[in-house]
């Protein structure tokens, strides 16, 4: 398959269950970056196309005001691109390393809290609806796979509520593993570990602001636009050209 080319690709990276430790023979490789419209694209009637996502290879890339507003929102399958460890980067270009550098910018508790926990909420349904575990292979397969998402974004969002800081590669992936295994075999087991986290959050003193800094946002996005413009100067009518009305 050819995988079609996007210009001004800023930061881009291998995401996903390779990235957190968790992927086994046969896993796909995800990836995720951002890019900048050229800026006169944003002049028009119609706006560019803010995502474009392939699969097989599997890619997202989103325009760089989406990725900002997924960020801002908590969202965290955008927040772990600028947390990816370095060896796992595959463009990386100064407005790219900017964007890291300002990364804090981005948090905000309430927002942190409700997406993580909200994410993992939205996979324990995923299980809900699975049943009592007496489903097909594949699904037992699918089901191992949300229940050890539903744990990390648990861990990751807690982690990120009380220290400022996102570490993507989990430390014990056979833990994860394991509770995943008995999540496919009873869904309902999923149950405890979704409370525990809820408790936690409500427990834990967090070290994030009320709001994010978009102040910070809007700069490095306003460079980005100044980076990307090119004038259209056959376009431009001169007011010498203009007849005046008698």
């Amino acid at each position: 398959m050819t995988i079609p080319t996007v210009p001004n690709l800023l930061l881009s990276g291998i995401v996903g269950s390779t990235a957190y430790g968790l992927a086994h023979a046969g896993s796909d490789v995800d990836r995720l970056g951002l890019f900048a419209a050229p800026t006169t694209d944003l002049h028009g009637l119609r706006g560019p196309k803010e995502s474009h996502v392939t699969r097989a290879p599997d890619r997202t890339l989103h325009e760089a005001a989406k990725w900002c507003r997924l960020a801002l929102g908590g969202n965290p399958t955008a927040m772990e691109l600028v947390w990816l460890p370095a060896d796992l980067y595959e463009v990386r270009t100064p407005l790219g390393e900017e964007l890291i550098g300002i990364r804090t910018a981005f948090l905000s508790a309430q927002r942190v809290r409700d997406a993580y926990l909200g994410y993992a909420t939205q996979q324990f349904r995923r299980l809900e609806a699975r049943g009592d575990g007496s489903f097909s292979a594949d699904t037992r397969k699918r089901t191992a796979k949300h229940a050890r998402h539903l744990k990390r974004l648990c861990h990751q969002g807690l982690q990120l509520y009380a220290t400022g800081q996102l570490e993507i590669r989990v430390e014990n992936p056979e833990e994860y593993h394991a509770f995943g295994e008995r999540v496919a075999a009873d869904p309902s087991a999923a149950l405890p570990l979704l409370r525990h986290y809820e408790a936690a959050f409500d427990e834990t003193r967090t070290v994030l602001p009320d709001q994010p800094d978009e102040a910070a946002v809007e700069a490095w996005l306003h460079r980005v636009r100044g980076h990307f413009y090119t004038p259209e100067t056959s376009a431009v009518c001169s007011c010498s050209q203009v007849s005046s009305m008698p």
